[in-house]
């Protein structure tokens, strides 16, 4: 199964700090593109059939597996959707695949003034013709 999202920013490092502090050689809320920086929904593609058919995937919606997985990092969120594939994929990166940031151009530089200056610009790199901005933070749409 393939389920298909784009990198978030410095918010799953900030949401894993408890995790990322336990485990100093883990790459969960690592920048790319070696880290796992975790996923933001705004653009998703999702073959429905694959994850119907995948039993890990069904596996994974299980309470039980939903809580050993929060437990496990340390995670409190409270994005829906996000957060679930961004848990799953800490675990199971296998189950995605990642689109360029391209897709999903985020806009909100607000992490960049509350507390993570010093690696902002690893997130928020973005190379190559945008295809669909994603205005985040009340950011302006930039115009063509």
């Amino acid at each position: 199964m393939k389920g298909v999202g784009s990198a978030a920013v410095e918010l799953e490092r900030h949401t894993f700090w408890q995790y990322r502090r336990e485990n100093p050689q883990t790459k969960v809320g690592d920048p790319p593109p070696d880290g796992l920086p975790g996923f933001n929904s705004g653009v998703l593609l999702l073959n429905l059939e694959a994850m119907r058919q995948s039993k890990l995937y069904n596996e994974l919606l299980e309470p039980a597996m939903v809580q050993k997985l929060t437990e496990k990092y340390h995670f409190k969120g409270h994005l829906g959707d996000q957060d679930f594939f961004t848990m799953v994929g800490m675990e199971h990166p296998e189950l995605f695949h990642v689109l360029d940031c391209t897709w999903n151009r985020q806009l909100c530089t607000w992490w960049r003034d509350h507390g993570y200056s010093d690696v902002f610009d690893q997130y928020f790199q973005c190379e190559g013709e945008v295809k669909i901005y994603h205005g985040n933070c009340n950011t302006p749409i930039p115009e063509d």
